[in-house]
């Protein structure tokens, strides 16, 4: 049909002009016909134009995002962040936050006994899952003995914490603990959300697995890394979680052990159950108010000397 109109306009404009004008008509014309898109669908067929990409925000540095969580965060100020000598790798969210990271490597001579992949902060809103990153990263920084070559991400979702009011979802509003590639996300995903959460914005999963830079990169990571066991801290529900085939912690200081099953998209179904990677929640009792120094030593203690234990076995 578009076809078959553009013929029709053209016709009649050629019996309306004189010859000497019938050549650059002509030659315009081909040029609209095959420069421009022509519709082939009916007047009653419904056409949807791709959507164009948002203009591609420029990448922040870590120095930036160091000064922006010192700000947000009360327990960790600029110069805490910037000490760690975090790097990134060209992650990024989509505000342009580096995904940043910080390897304690294997040391010479030494072979560790595992890897181990530490997280915090895929929800965005949960403070004090942050801060500890830094607090045991500082203990790293003193203790690494090479017993275990380490990846630490302190914060995975910089754009959910750094809103003027933090959010557990990141900058599209994606629960990010939703959105991985768990072989049950197309089957069950979105059907939960709705069946479940009677679409609770904070635990939207997303249009598709893996749509958000942030849990593209953080699967890259593990593929890439190759852990032995995941370690990710949340909080407020004051317990540990596991999903894997060894030995869970019984208790990490004063958390005591307390399955709380999987989600389609959540990173201990994915990880955990699909990779067979153990994956430890350590579920904070309070998502603003730091534990005590003396508690996350103990913390600390118990899941180094838990990794001891299991990490050979597997």
């Amino acid at each position: 049909m578009g076809i078959l109109l553009y013929q029709s306009i053209i016709n009649f404009f050629l019996g309306i002009i004189d010859s000497a004008m019938k050549t650059t008509f002509l030659a315009l014309s081909l040029f609209v016909f095959f420069h421009l898109p022509i519709s082939s669908a009916s007047a009653n067929e419904q056409v949807t134009d791709p959507v164009p990409p948002s203009p591609l925000i420029p990448m922040k540095s870590i120095k930036q995002l160091c000064l922006d969580i010192g700000q947000k965060l009360g327990s960790v100020d600029k110069q805490d962040c910037l000490q760690q000598e975090l790097t990134s790798d060209g992650g990024r969210s989509t505000e342009g936050y580096p995904l940043a990271y910080k390897v304690y490597p294997p040391l010479e001579g030494k072979r560790p006994l595992g890897k181990v992949l530490l997280m915090g902060g895929i929800h965005g809103d949960e403070y004090s899952a942050v801060s500890i990153m830094f607090k045991w990263m500082d203990k790293l920084n003193l203790y690494h003995s090479g017993l275990f070559h380490w990846t630490v991400i302190p914060n995975l979702n910089p754009d959910g914490l750094l809103q003027k009011k933090s959010q557990r979802q990141n900058a599209r509003g994606v629960d990010l603990n939703r959105n991985f590639p768990s072989k049950n996300w197309d089957a069950l995903a979105l059907k939960y959300w709705k069946e479940r959460t009677y679409k609770n914005p904070r635990r939207y999963p997303g249009p598709s697995s893996l749509s958000e830079p942030e849990t593209i990169w953080f699967t890259e990571t593990i593929n890439r890394f190759s852990p032995d066991v995941i370690i990710a801290v949340h909080a407020p529900h004051r317990l540990v979680d596991f999903d894997g085939s060894i030995n869970a912690p019984k208790r990490l200081g004063n958390l005591q052990l307390r399955l709380l099953g999987t989600y389609p998209g959540s990173l201990g179904n994915y990880a955990g159950v699909d990779l067979n990677i153990p994956v430890v929640t350590v579920e904070l009792a309070s998502a603003g108010i730091m534990p005590t120094d003396a508690e996350i030593s103990r913390m600390w203690v118990d899941i180094v000397r838990w990794l001891r234990k299991e990490i050979p076995r597997k």
